[in-house]
């Protein structure tokens, strides 16, 4: 025993040590990982009580307290033990044998403080009263969580840096190579760990720096024909060179800060340019309200040349009846954009909006004062009015696609299809979505839409299989008054100008006719389209989203799909897998159909779960639209509220009933013992395969619980759950 603590106190030695070395303070206070409320004695009281509490709380020491509850001193296992040995009675008061003068600790101490403290036991202390216990063993097991967490935090630290750091100990070999550095160097901290830095990279200065001891800063060095400026300098410890650090940067950056001071000088030069285009009048002023710049449109608007206005104030111009009010001092009042509408000196009723430009600190630096006609924001209302309507008309069709209430996430498959469709959403490119009939391509292609920026524009769906391939084009690009036989006299938009602003869905692209992919590539290329028996082109701004259950590829090269289209429309492919892949979700889809079906006729029915299992086994060919089809089926023909069979005409199934069924002629010649051990066994199997737990094969079987347990062990069954197996309540299974 003393040995063991001879250890402990021996780590906990190294951890201060190195504690201190490491400037630690760690956030752990003694509070977080003690003992509290435990047992307590007075000194009156027995050293058998004393061993009982021991005993019982599997601990080392018991304080001790008066009357009043203060700490009077401690009794350990060690001096309850040494008294055992010497056949002390036990009945003595243990304030005989206590430990009067002890250290102590308050709960708000650092672990830092706490691991200095060489004590097996050590009360902690509250004005005297005891809080709790913390042994030597609990210290060093927070203060390795203090150091664990501290090493995380370095490691991040150096890892989120931008520059490359690179490390050698005292040997030369490399101890540390950030992510950046990684990415500069072209190397991996796993692959050069350990390696001399001269064999990694030889025209490395860091054994110099080593060998030196002197720092050098500020060098030109050539890494992998990439040069970078770079800090080296050797790590000291005790007094001696323990290794030496290379802190790098590439030099490129630099010149793309100089080429980002043109760029801003270019768009400076942009911006004025812009200033000076637009049709709205600009009036900019300083903190004080003094002109700085105005535009031509200002003049057009105000009627008041340029020369009347440079130099002067908002105050003098307020006084000269260029404002109707003082927008300075209502910006400086309200510290926000201030709008007034007035008379211009034409004779217009113009909107005047103050805007107050501030720096870091707060303070005002300027004012930028737009001026523009009012009959423009009429016009602006209109069109607001317009895109309300539009709202509107789409609030319905955006309701349809709640996928909380129409689709069932629970596989990985399926949760890393729905993520990457979120991630897709974030991007305005092409996707291409593949996968078997009813697997459900179009949900993917609705996540994809309503994680979008278009999200709260229309995604307008075409089945290519579904169009006449004469009608192809008119459905996708519309029509002029009189462009064929039977057209509307008014016309008609085509679906590429429905969805303007959204997302257009082709669903089954394999479909479509080649004379209607030239047409279509073109309008995706030239983001335009011409109605049929129209000559002006019709800009569209929309996202494509294709699926097929086809192979493209194969399309392409039997020369049944156009090459050029195929490579614009596999921008970004997206395989949904098939039900057989993901059958983990065939119990909560069940569930969902037969809610949505019991709603719909009004049913109370659900299926046995034994079914489940069948259905699991069902290799799906027709993936989720089949599973739907087939529950609405069962649900309506089957009669009860429970369905116990549901009949799956697939060759899998033949052979599971070929399996289950019982072949009697086997058992001709066998002792009876075991034609009974060998039925005994399949129908336990069996019962425990279909039902999940001991507890309900039991119920099935009519015996008790305890002896399933005891027949499959006979049997070398495995059990699912051994626990639910050796406990009589049993649990629930199934899918639902």
């Amino acid at each position: 025993m003393n040995l063991e603590r001879e250890k402990w106190l021996a780590v906990a030695e190294y951890l201060s040590h190195l504690g201190r070395d490491l400037k630690i303070k760690s956030s752990l206070k003694v509070k977080d990982f003690m003992r509290q409320d435990p047992e307590l004695l007075t000194a009156e009281d027995s050293i058998k009580s004393a061993v009982e509490i021991m005993v019982s709380n599997n601990i080392d020491a018991v304080p001790i307290v008066d009357e009043a509850g203060n700490l009077q001193g401690l009794v350990t296992k060690t001096l309850v033990l040494r008294e055992v040995l010497n056949g002390t009675d036990l009945e003595q008061p243990i304030g005989k044998i206590m430990i009067s003068q002890i250290q102590s600790i308050g709960p708000e101490e650092d672990v830092a403080k706490l691991i200095t403290i060489n004590v097996g036991n050590l009360p902690v202390l509250s004005n005297q009263k005891v809080d709790g216990m913390v042994t030597l063993s609990d210290t060093i097991r927070a203060y390795f969580s203090s150091l664990i967490a501290l090493h995380a935090e370095l490691t991040a630290v150096i890892n989120s840096t931008h520059n490359g750091i690179l490390t050698v100990n005292e040997a030369g070999e490399i101890s540390l190579v950030n992510k950046a550095a990684e990415l500069l160097l072209g190397i991996k901290q796993e692959e050069v760990a350990g390696k001399k830095i001269s064999q990694v990279l030889p025209q490395s200065k860091l054994p110099e720096i080593l060998a030196s001891g002197k720092e050098r800063l500020g060098q030109k060095v050539v890494y992998n024909e990439k040069v970078f400026i770079s800090n080296l300098t050797p790590v000291m410890g005790d007094k001696q060179i323990i290794g030496a650090v290379e802190v790098f940067q590439d030099i490129s950056e630099l010149e793309m800060i100089s080429e980002e001071l043109n760029y801003t000088k270019q768009m400076k030069e942009e911006l004025l340019a812009i200033i000076d285009s637009s049709f709205d009048g600009f009036h900019i002023t300083d903190s004080e309200g003094k002109t700085l710049r105005i535009n031509k449109a200002f003049e057009r608007i105000t009627a008041i040349p340029f020369k009347d206005l440079i130099g002067k104030t908002i105050a003098e111009l307020t006084e000269e009846g260029v404002y109707s009010q003082d927008l300075l001092k209502l910006v400086q009042k309200k510290r926000e954009p201030v709008t007034i509408s007035q008379e211009s000196k034409p004779g217009n009723t113009v909107m005047v909006t103050a805007n107050p430009v501030v720096d870091e600190q707060g303070n005002l630096f300027r004012v930028v004062i737009n001026v523009r006609d009012i009959s423009e924001l009429n016009e602006l209302r209109q069109q607001l009015e317009q895109a309300r309507t539009l709202s509107h008309h789409y609030q319905g069709e955006l309701k349809r696609y709640n996928l909380a209430d129409q689709f069932v996430v629970r596989s990985k498959e399926t949760r890393d299809l729905v993520d990457l469709c979120v991630r897709l959403g974030q991007v305005d490119a092409t996707v291409l979505i593949k996968g078997e009939s009813g697997v459900g391509k179009e949900f993917a292609a609705q996540i994809i839409h309503s994680n979008s920026k278009r999200w709260d524009k229309p995604m307008i769906k075409v089945n290519c299989a579904a169009i006449p391939e004469n009608l192809f084009e008119s459905e996708l690009f519309g029509y002029e008054p009189g462009a064929f036989t039977g057209a509307s006299k008014e016309g008609k938009p085509g679906l590429f100008e429905v969805a303007h602003g959204g997302t257009l869905f082709l669903d089954e692209i394999g479909e479509m006719p080649l004379n209607t992919q030239a047409k279509l590539l073109r309008a995706i290329q030239d983001k335009e389209i011409t109605r049929v028996g129209g000559t002006k082109p019709i800009k569209v701004d929309v996202r494509i989203i294709a699926a097929t259950n086809r192979n493209l590829q194969e399309m392409v090269q039997n020369k049944e799909f156009r090459r050029d289209l195929f490579f614009r429309l596999n921008v970004i492919p997206v395989t949904v897998p098939p039900l057989r892949e993901r059958k983990s979700e065939i119990p909560f889809l069940v569930d969902h159909f037969v809610k949505k079906f019991n709603a719909k006729y009004n049913f109370k029915k659900r299926i046995d779960e034994r079914q489940i299992k069948a259905l699991m086994n069902y290799d799906w060919p027709g993936n989720v639209r089949e599973l739907e089809n087939l529950i609405e089926r069962v649900l309506v023909t089957s009669p009860g509220n429970i369905i116990r069979h549901i009949d799956l005409i697939d060759h899998y199934e033949a052979e599971q009933r070929d399996y289950k069924a019982i072949n009697y002629e086997k058992y001709i010649g066998c002792k009876l013992q075991d034609a009974v051990e060998q039925l005994e066994k399949f129908l336990i199997q069996n019962s425990l395969e279909t039902l999940g737990t001991t507890r309900r094969a039991a119920q099935e079987l009519g015996v008790s619980q305890p002896t399933i347990v005891r027949k499959a062990a006979k049997y070398n069954i495995p059990l699912k759950n051994k626990k639910e197996g050796n406990h009589l309540g049993g649990g629930t299974t199934g899918g639902f």
